[in-house]
């Protein structure tokens, strides 16, 4: 079965792209310029994750 993975819009032309699937309920994120590696987790930790991003707990990384 093929993946889709997915980016944001935001990343653009940027070369800073993360991609996004979904494979038998686990999430998949990798580096489009290193497709090679995945890291997988739950829909529940990206969840959490994204809602800290939101609220700036992450701001000071970038």
């Amino acid at each position: 079965m093929e993946l889709h993975w997915r980016k944001a819009s935001f990343s653009a032309d940027t070369g800073a792209c993360v991609e996004l699937a979904e494979q038998d309920g686990e999430i998949l994120l990798r580096e489009s310029d290193d497709p090679g590696v995945v890291v997988r987790t739950t829909k529940a930790k990206l969840a959490a994750f994204l809602d800290g991003a939101k609220a700036g707990e992450f701001d000071d990384l970038v």
